[in-house]
């Protein structure tokens, strides 16, 4: 009964083909188990999950004593199997009897954010020291109070302002929640960054991409800095014990963006889509598929933020597998690039184990980001060749010549030119 759920029963148009979940990858009926199998086989060290704040809090005065002992199951098995979990408080869904009272637009909802907080803290805190409170807050605030792709499926810049305040205000009481238990923890939160370039003539199409860049990517994570939100069009507001909540800078970097502004297009953030003539092929309006972009936004965030980073998300979609393999060395090393100019980057979470209900993208085979392939007809799962070359750089913690050679040979002599050239790219030691 979550506001999800609601949003598919709505058939709105929003989800491809009007949609619904169902029975996804069949996590929460214990599938999980396999999969984690399946992460260890991959040379997984790390895995990052959410728990959902509606299977907890059903309702305002019931707690689900049940679904916080399976999410214990799950910390435990991601222990047992060598990995270490990374647990998201907020992944875009909210019980519906929290939207009833206003949701993200209420100031009580900020209180209520907090007392999840520790009660999932208190439950969950002994199995688990590495924490993100908001996945992605900016895409939440602009899908539901923006463009109206998410609910309540607004259309009001100010409420989407609105929205990012009070996420703020819930993020800085939920971190001193977490570390007032756990003085070691971390704690953090998953920004979503575009690559966005002009087109010529600058001067036409740059200002408004500053506005977007303001709005969307510095905002936010320049009040975690300083502990004032300033918005266009909007004083500046001060957040108390907001400055410094943040232990590690998380990064979702996914595509680039070229062109301009384009007041017609909400759902692509006012940015008409230009792919650059060498871009491997992407759906609709996802933008242009850019991993060698990733060098450039660590090196932003690490400007801005100053704290070890974690690529908290980065992928690509592509049924076919065609990409990917191109995707994930291009990704990787665009990080040992980032890592050689001493910026610490600890990890990457790649987006995702295995294709999903991905949002308003539903089960749209254009947008199947897997390393396994899913049947979600049989819920049978089938490793794809990027898997396999996943594999190999978790094991080897680096990636070798060898391993381009064998997966994407149109990228060794880019990659490691020469003969005499540089022949593997390590990353620092796994812990």
């Amino acid at each position: 009964n979550n506001s999800w759920s609601h949003w598919e029963a709505m058939e709105t148009g929003a989800v491809f083909k009007k949609q619904k979940n169902g029975r996804a990858c069949e996590w929460w009926d214990g599938r999980w188990v396999e999969d984690f199998d399946r992460m260890q086989y991959l040379g997984h060290n790390t895995h990052r999950l959410s728990v959902e704040w509606s299977r907890i809090q059903p309702e305002p005065d019931k707690i689900d004593e049940s679904a916080l002992q399976k999410y214990r199951e799950m910390l435990e098995g991601l222990q047992k199997r060598g990995m270490r979990p990374m647990v998201t408080l907020h992944h875009f869904t909210n019980p519906m009897w929290l939207e009833n009272e206003g949701g993200w637009l209420a100031n009580s909802t900020v209180d209520r954010f907090i007392k999840f907080t520790e009660m999932v803290v208190d439950a969950l805190g002994d199995l688990n020291d590495f924490w993100c409170t908001f996945n992605e807050p900016m895409v939440y605030a602009v899908q539901a109070y923006l463009v109206a792709m998410f609910y309540p499926g607004k259309r009001n810049p100010f409420k989407m302002y609105r929205c990012a305040e009070l996420m703020l205000r819930a993020h800085a009481g939920a971190y001193q929640i977490i570390k007032s238990r756990y003085p070691n923890a971390l704690v953090g939160v998953a920004k979503h960054l575009l690559k966005i370039d002009p087109l010529p003539p600058k001067i036409v199409n740059g200002l408004p991409i500053k506005l977007v860049e303001s709005v969307f990517h510095r905002a936010f994570i320049e009040a975690m800095v300083t502990g004032e939100l300033r918005l266009p069009l909007r004083k500046t507001v001060v957040i108390p014990n907001l400055a410094g909540t943040y232990d590690y800078a998380g990064l979702n970097f996914y595509q680039r963006y070229r062109g301009g502004f384009a007041p017609l297009s909400p759902k692509t953030f006012f940015l008409k889509q230009v792919p650059d003539d060498e871009s491997p092929p992407s759906p609709p309006m996802w933008g242009e598929i850019y991993p060698q972009g990733t060098f450039e936004r660590i090196n932003y965030i690490w400007n801005v933020m100053r704290k070890p980073i974690y690529i908290t998300e980065t992928g690509t979609p592509d049924e076919g597998d065609n990409v990917r393999p191109w995707y994930i060395a291009r990704m990787v090393h665009s990080v040992w690039q980032a890592i050689n100019f001493n910026v610490p980057v600890r990890g990457i979470y790649y987006w995702t184990l295995l294709d999903n209900f991905e949002w308003t993208a539903g089960y749209n085979p254009q947008f199947r980001f897997g390393l396994y392939a899913t049947n979600f007809e049989t819920q049978e799962r089938t490793i794809r060749q990027s898997g396999e070359f996943f594999r190999e750089i978790s094991l080897a913690n680096g990636l070798s010549s060898e391993m381009v050679r064998k997966y994407v040979p149109q990228l060794e002599e880019k990659l490691f030119p020469g003969s005499h050239g540089q022949r593997e790219v390590k990353l620092p030691s796994r812990g």
